[in-house]
């Protein structure tokens, strides 16, 4: 289950009185504690490593100029004259003044306040820096380009395009009101751009809320990230068609594929096969309360969804890669007639592998202590955990380091088409 979908707002410190709010309850106490060790939004410099004799270091830089002749020259001289070279830059005008955005190497023992301060002396104001890398170094329009095409491929990849495009920046996506077709919190067709936060209109109707507290946007990110909604709407619902065809231990062959909405209706039947065992380990609550949540959860909208189905076209599992805000949720169910065959961890590989390609720095999973089959498939990752129990719900994180790989071998032979 993830937060988005069971947020409920709690009164008077009130112990909450049914499954799904003390699971709510407990996974916000977790992500409470979690972020109280978060460094200051202010905090904008990344902490510099010992410096290497002859190293450059890469920078990325906001400043805010004048908008007259001589400004930005002005600001280059300050630059160079401690040896910094300007490697890109791109302008964003404003109201009042332009925001110039650099990519700067800079001599490895010139640390940040050193180069904001030549910045500030030159007449920069409101600068922001951090540490770059070679990823940083394609230009603006070819790293635009991949991130439309990557979205065109799949739906599921706009929330982690924005997020590239953007920067470090919190995404959350809203469903439009059931029933109606007014939109949350008003915003219009064109969208919204309020400083440090930025609202868009999902196709689907819902509203798409990008937030950057350390960052204002400016007017060009806003129209570079409404161009990609844009383009996701016009291209409609998809998913890749590829699939893989795996053997079980046993002999029986099952499929792996990528699922959405249009599985909708098979995966109740799947709900309606499960024991209430397997429902309350994966929701928390009954299958009536899972099933008001499917047609989220197989949204490509709020992440990924693998199914699991037999040879004869039965769904048997599904396995959602979830994003949540600025943190990344994996859960499974597997029907219980094929569970204890290692499909759980096949899942499970398949979509940690999916959030290290997609740059997440973790994964969490929210189930239960008695869950014994998905601890263990946790475990099986072979990554660093870390585990939190609140309120009987247990929250177990994995750490992404390195590329995770499938544990197809262990299920038998497999194919891909």
């Amino acid at each position: 289950m993830t937060r988005k979908v069971t947020d409920v707002t709690h009164l008077n410190d009130c112990r909450p009185a049914n499954p799904w709010q003390r699971v709510t309850a407990a996974l916000h106490t977790w992500r409470t504690r979690r972020h109280e060790h978060a460094p200051p939004s202010d905090d904008t410099e990344s902490p510099a490593p010992e410096p290497v004799p002859g190293a450059n270091t890469l920078w990325r830089m906001r400043t805010t100029v004048r908008d007259e002749p001589g400004s930005l020259a002005a600001l280059c001289t300050a630059l160079a004259e401690h040896r910094v070279d300007i490697l890109s830059l791109q302008t964003h005008p404003l109201a009042e003044g332009t925001v110039d955005e650099f990519l700067l190497r800079a001599p490895g023992e010139l640390p940040a306040s050193g180069i904001t301060t030549a910045v500030r002396t030159a007449g920069g104001t409101d600068t922001w820096i951090e540490r770059a890398d070679a990823h940083d170094l394609v230009d603006a329009p070819t790293r635009v380009l991949g991130l439309a095409t990557r979205t065109a491929l799949d739906a599921a990849e706009l929330p982690l395009a924005l997020r590239q495009l953007l920067g470090r920046c919190t995404i959350r996506s809203q469903p439009a009101p059931a029933g109606g077709d007014e939109v949350s919190d008003g915003v219009p067709v064109e969208g919204a751009l309020d400083d440090t936060v930025m609202r868009l209109r999902a196709p689907e109707g819902g509203v798409i809320t990008v937030e950057r507290p350390h960052l204002p946007f400016t007017p060009t990110e806003f129209a570079r990230a409404r161009a990609l909604v844009e383009l996701d709407a016009r291209l409609g619902p998809r998913v890749p068609r590829g699939r893989d065809v795996l053997t079980l231990a046993e002999g029986s062959d099952i499929t792996v594929r990528r699922a959405d909405n249009r599985d909708l209706e098979a995966a109740r039947a799947m709900h309606e096969r499960c024991s209430d065992r397997t429902i309350k380990l994966r929701y928390h609550g009954p299958v009536g309360d899972a099933d008001r949540y499917l047609n989220h959860l197989l949204s490509p909208r709020f992440g990924r969804t693998l199914a699991v189905q037999t040879a004869s076209g039965r769904l048997v599992g599904l396995g959602h890669l979830l994003w949540d805000g600025d943190e990344t949720e994996v859960a499974l169910i597997v029907e219980d007639a094929w569970q204890r065959r290692g499909i759980g961890g096949e899942l499970l590989g398949r979509l940690v592998a999916m959030a290290a390609e997609g740059g997440c720095g973790s994964v969490y999973a929210v189930t239960q202590a008695s869950n014994t089959g998905m601890v263990a498939a946790m475990r099986g990752l072979g990554l660093p955990l870390d585990y939190q129990v609140e309120e009987g719900t247990l929250v177990i994180t994995a750490r992404l380091g390195e590329p995770v790989a499938s544990s197809a071998g262990e299920l038998g032979s497999a194919s891909a088409s």
